[in-house]
């Protein structure tokens, strides 16, 4: 009786918990069917002791939304206090220098600034796409590797920290020399502070190119290899490569700024008024501020060429044509800097205003009828009827009134080049710069989910054909045995 070996039935409470899994032992192999409770009991323990460790260590660790909420708290904290300090810094010094330092901080770092701005706004897109049906991967055709909203947002934090690094930088090499003057900004002493900008440059275009695998190597490479194909449209003309080159138009801006910025360090305009001079050859005058700002528009024609030639559709001539309207718009305006007043008044600025008004509401067209596929905002009012708008990312009217509305007024934001004082303000053009990205992102939600509309279609007409064709044959083959 005592010391004998206990037989336990496999339905025995020893061997199973309530509500849990089996406890497998090995100790079965060794002690025949037979197993000591004490072992038993110790396993249960064990196995006690584990689950409550592991409920204890997770209670103690923070949620990942609170550690995300915590560090987009301590970033917004952190800019306020830089922002603050370079504010204050700004506001001590006398309305001359601060008029020029302002102008110079935007002309070195506002281009960088804006790109950030669009990296944040493209992370909002994907993170929309990602909590709808819209397949954004399938669309621009990416690999498994694709970066996601959260890397994406990572890389636009990373920038703008090291934007705010530098242009600190900037400021504490200005407050070591002259009492916050700027006369440390002539060429002399370039290589001490305004040498933080072009390094920043130099180091983003090292990341790019970077050929290692780190920082992201396939995105680098299909970001790279897209640039390409719109730079030289040899090959058939993918969605991701319109894509790009439209998005590219609204940072024209951008590239003009690039060249202007480079310009003055070449010919040591740096801090000076010479950009408010005629004679300055990187002022507003300048032939080369054209050149740079209508080439991603000649790129985006180029590719409706191309694609004419390959899909032989009118579309794509009208398409075109959109992109022609702008040429004109660019030119003439460079032109008053290059004709006498009276001739400009007189001759080339009703034609400015008439190239401009048709550029505007033909771009505007083609975004709500080609781009959207609004169909004459007949797709606002079928609300009613779900099988028509089965896709869309937006249930509410008011979201395509108010992206309708107000992608009218940003397409009509040129008429601030009417004040002679709007004008050379670069504080004017900086926000109509930003105005213009945000109306390209909010552009994307509705051009992107349009695309989904139609590759989605597309495949329910091949999947019913191919059902429509088995049944087909299916029919053939009862005929033929009956």
């Amino acid at each position: 009786m005592f010391g004998s070996t206990v037989t336990v039935p496999n339905n025995s409470p020893h061997l199973r918990k309530s509500g849990s899994r089996p406890v497998v032992s090995d100790l079965g192999d060794e002690l025949g069917n037979g197993v000591d409770e004490g072992v038993l009991h110790s396993v249960e323990m064990n196995d006690i002791w584990n689950a409550s460790t592991t409920i204890s260590t997770a209670a103690i660790m923070p949620s990942p939304t609170f550690l995300w909420r915590f560090k987009v708290l301590l970033f917004f904290i952190w800019g306020f206090i830089c922002c603050k300090i370079g504010w204050d810094s700004v506001m001590r010094m006398s309305v001359e220098l601060r008029d020029r330092f302002l102008y110079e901080a935007f002309l070195y770092y506002n281009p960088l600034l804006l790109v950030t701005m669009m990296v944040w706004l493209w992370g909002i897109n994907l993170w929309v796409f990602s909590q709808s049906t819209v397949n954004y991967a399938k669309i621009f055709d990416l690999d498994q590797n694709h970066l996601t909203h959260r890397e994406i947002s990572k890389n636009g934090y990373g920038s703008q920290v090291w934007l705010k690094v530098c242009y600190l930088d900037d400021y504490c090499c200005s407050n070591k020399h002259d009492s916050l003057s700027l006369s440390l900004f002539s060429w002399g002493s370039v290589i001490g502070c305004i040498s933080t900008s072009v390094l920043l440059y130099c180091a983003v275009a090292m990341i790019l190119i970077f050929p290692f695998d780190i920082f992201y190597l396939s995105s680098r490479y299909y970001f790279l290899r897209t640039l390409w194909r719109i730079v030289l449209p040899l090959q058939a003309i993918t969605f991701s490569d319109f894509f790009v080159a439209d998005i590219l138009t609204s940072m024209a801006k951008v590239f003009s700024d690039l060249e202007r910025s480079a310009c003055r360090m070449v010919h040591r305009q740096v801090a000076t008024i010479a950009w408010f001079e005629a004679d300055s050859v990187c002022g507003s005058h300048s032939v080369a501020i054209p050149l740079v700002l209508v080439l991603p528009y000649l790129f985006r024609l180029f590719q409706c060429l191309r694609q004419y030639k390959d899909m032989k559709e009118k579309t794509s001539l009208f398409n075109a044509f959109k992109y022609s309207t702008a040429v004109p718009v660019i030119f003439l305006s460079a032109l008053k800097y290059h004709v006498l007043p009276e001739k400009w008044t007189n001759f080339y600025r009703p034609l400015w205003l008439l190239s401009s008004v048709l550029n505007s509401l033909y771009s505007f067209y083609w975004d709500v009828t080609r781009d959207w596929d609004l169909s004459g905002f007949t797709r606002i009012f079928k609300f009613n009827k779900p099988h028509l708008c089965t896709y869309l990312l937006y249930g509410r009217k008011w979201v395509y009134f108010w992206v309708i509305g107000s992608n009218l007024i940003l397409r009509c934001t040129w008429t601030y080049k009417l004040s002679a004082h709007l004008r050379h303000n670069y504080l004017t053009v900086f926000t109509i710069a930003a105005l213009e990205i945000l109306r390209r992102f909010q552009w994307v939600f509705f051009r992107v989910e349009n695309e989904w509309i139609k590759m989605s279609s597309k495949s329910n007409i091949q999947l019913s054909s191919t059902e429509t064709s088995s049944e087909e044959a299916e029919l053939l083959s009862n005929d033929h045995n009956v």
